[in-house]
């Protein structure tokens, strides 16, 4: 079978299968740290997201047409069941999968996010982008100084220019399906459109000083993920994978060699 949405990913270890999937913006080589750590006990395949990295791009990106482009891949790759790990967006895809397919998602690892709508807050990172795209910078050091004229944080700046590429003619613009990104940022920012509670094992581990999770979304968490636990990484924001790499490797690997173990492996 083929995938109708094409997703591209790389794969790494053998064993039960694990996938990992990026946030918003970007690709899957953001996950790439835990891939190597989990690669000696399972086969972990990271994705690009449609619209992001080397994936096709969708005419709409909600988060169930998301769920669907990543469950017909799993079909594509003979993959009927697999742990999910998401953070951000991924994380939300993943909570999606779980809920509108629970019989795919053996287990999941949601990093920093909620089950919940979200306010707009990208505007800056938008600017940034479109300035970039309109440009039409010729070099990666233009791109990065017009970017630090919305935004402050080089970090974040770093991060997005993982996505650019040089196109013909030596102009550089991005990877991703920028404008479709703005299209459907309302329907990526939504909560998971489904009523049906997810009963199996799942982790949400939160950055400490991230406030993605909030006490006021426990509520929501449990009426949808009535067997969640939560793990707080202290002194990490909302790129904590990225922050501390090394324990958020561990929380994900002990995790899933509690609650998913070589039974699920692809029969």
């Amino acid at each position: 079978m083929v995938a109708k949405t094409p997703i591209r990913h790389s794969t790494t270890g053998d064993g039960p299968p694990v996938v990992l999937m990026h946030g918003l913006f970007g690709s899957g080589g953001n996950l790439g740290a835990l891939a190597r750590s989990l690669a000696s006990d399972y086969s972990v395949l990271s994705v690009d997201l449609p619209n992001h990295g080397r994936s096709g791009w969708l005419e709409e990106a909600s988060l169930a047409r998301l769920a669907e482009a990543i469950v017909d891949w799993m079909d594509g790759e003979g993959i009927p069941r697999a742990a999910l790990v998401g953070h951000s967006l991924g994380g939300k895809v993943a909570m999606e999968i779980a809920l509108s397919e629970p019989g795919r998602c053996a287990a999941a690892v949601i990093a920093d996010i909620a089950p919940v709508s979200y306010p707009p807050h990208h505007d800056a990172v938008f600017a940034a982008l479109d300035a970039v795209h309109k440009a039409r910078v010729r070099s990666r050091e233009q791109a990065a100084q017009l970017m630090a004229q919305h935004l402050e944080d080089e970090g974040v700046i770093q991060f997005l220019l993982m996505s650019l590429q040089r196109g013909d003619g030596g102009v550089y613009d991005w990877r991703f399906n920028l404008e479709g990104i703005k299209r459907d940022y309302a329907a990526v920012r939504a909560e998971p459109d489904v009523d049906q509670p997810f009963s199996g094992p799942i982790l949400f581990v939160k950055g400490g000083e991230s406030d993605y999770i909030l006490p006021q979304h426990r509520e929501r968490v449990l009426a949808l993920f009535p067997d969640a636990q939560v793990k707080v990484m202290p002194g990490c924001g909302h790129w904590l994978h990225a922050e501390q790499p090394a324990l958020f490797n561990s929380i994900v690997g002990r995790f899933l060699q509690q609650h998913y173990s070589g039974a699920q492996q692809v029969l």
